[in-house]
């Protein structure tokens, strides 16, 4: 599996900064080519489904994913469940007082029919995607 571990210091107080990187369809808004539907009835808890749909209208696959620990405002733990990835990630926020936080954002990820030995290289994607995700929710404005 392909390590990924995001870290970024934001100026957001902690629960703002987690309530956008849980706002699931907004990762659709940062995500190229991915479009995100929950699946389950709000609010969000232990047992929220959601689907990232990535591809144009031909080509593409579907990247499901379970909460499966739920503990607002510090951290939730999803498990990606779909027949392309597996793995699972894990976002955390602490409270850097009243008005900053810090985001770790870790993952492991398997894409199916990709050797072991190309981890390294989607570490890499991994770590270039994901944060680039993380910059993008937090960004003032959103």
């Amino acid at each position: 599996m392909a390590h990924v571990r995001i870290v970024r210091e934001t100026p957001l107080p902690a629960a703002e900064a987690w309530r956008r990187l849980t706002d699931w369809e907004r990762h659709g808004d940062v995500v190229p080519l991915t479009r995100v539907t929950v699946t389950t009835p709000p609010p969000n808890a232990a047992g929220t489904l959601f689907v990232a749909r990535t591809g144009t209208r031909r080509i593409g696959f579907d990247d499901p994913m379970e909460v499966v620990a739920w503990q607002p405002p510090r951290r939730c733990r999803l498990v990606k469940r779909g027949r392309v990835v597996t793995g699972w990630a894990e976002i955390e926020v602490r409270a850097l007082g009243a008005d900053a936080s810090v985001v770790e954002w870790r993952e492991e990820l398997h894409v199916r029919g990709v050797p072991a030995l190309a981890d390294p290289l989607l570490a890499a994607a991994g770590r270039l995607m994901f944060g680039r995700t993380v910059n993008g929710l937090l960004r003032a404005g959103s």
